[in-house]
């Protein structure tokens, strides 16, 4: 039993210390590079870290801050691992064919529509919105504003290719998400890539953008910020929710992620649920 009761302690101290010394990091992390993980959610950013020890081969965290300090290529190759990047095209068509539906009609009412994509990574609900637009007639007279803090991913994004293998399951989700052509219209193949095509890219401004840093930079009739909002702790959630809110025009949309709800903010009152299972709300006048 003391034995038993001595490793319990013995873990928990060196919890502690661990706890300490990612601490440490992220204020690092933070003073070089301007970046703020500091109020991330703790677990996820704790498996990034670790992830990186494993492949760089690195015993300790000390020796990642040790890194991170000296090593400007280190420093920038963390960055890239914090970053949120999963994405696909037509990510849960259901939000999009909801979109279609409940957000369009709307948007279809302003002469000019101007669309926010928050954490947009390498781009593809970006270029999924693109289409849905053209579609619906909205592409000519809509900015999308496509942001993220990495701007490694940007360079990706900007590019609009993506690898052929995923186009038969991004074919399927844009069906499923009320797609009314072929999906194959929209771009062109070599052995490798999709490239879409570049008319799509006229309408997207693709720039960096911190969510915990940074301020707005416009007005928007929507805004697209879906899974990112997860990986970020209650007080930092909070304090986005506000810079959404005060971004969004009267009447404006807020599309979340189907793991994310505004449920919980005290900003739930200014909203109206569109469509609830769909996390689409609505700026209340």
């Amino acid at each position: 039993m003391d034995n038993q009761f001595q490793n319990f302690e013995l873990k928990q101290q060196l919890n502690k210390h661990s706890n300490m010394e990612i601490e440490l990091l992220l204020e690092a992390v933070y003073r070089l590079s301007g970046f703020d993980f500091r109020q991330y959610n703790q677990s996820s950013i704790s498996r990034r870290i670790y992830n990186r020890m494993r492949v760089s081969n690195i015993p300790t965290i000390s020796r990642v801050l040790e890194k991170v300090i000296h090593e400007e290529d280190f420093l920038e190759q963390l960055l890239n691992d914090f970053s949120i990047n999963v994405t696909e095209m037509f990510r849960n068509p259901s939000f999009f064919k909801a979109f279609r539906k409940e957000v369009v009609p709307y948007l279809k009412q302003y002469p000019e529509i101007r669309i926010w994509h928050a954490g947009c990574a390498t781009g593809e609900e970006v270029y999924s919105m693109a289409i849905l637009l053209k579609e619906e007639g909205l592409i000519d007279r809509a900015v999308i504003y496509a942001t993220d803090m990495n701007e490694h991913v940007l360079e990706k994004a900007k590019k609009g290719a993506f690898s052929i293998k995923k186009m038969q399951a991004y074919t399927t989700n844009y069906m499923l998400a009320g797609g009314s052509h072929a999906f194959s219209e929209y771009y062109k193949t070599d052995y490798q890539y999709a490239y879409f095509h570049p008319e799509l890219l006229k309408n997207i401004i693709f720039a960096q953008h911190n969510l915990v840093t940074d301020q707005s930079f416009n007005e928007f009739h929507v805004i697209i910020c879906r899974n990112v909002l997860i990986y970020f702790s209650p007080v930092l959630q909070s304090q986005v929710h506000h810079l959404f809110y005060e971004s969004l025009s009267q009447n404006g949309f807020l599309c979340l992620g189907d793991k994310e709800t505004l449920r919980c903010e005290a900003i739930i009152s200014k909203y109206k649920e569109t469509v609830g299972v769909e996390k689409i709300y609505q700026k209340l006048d």
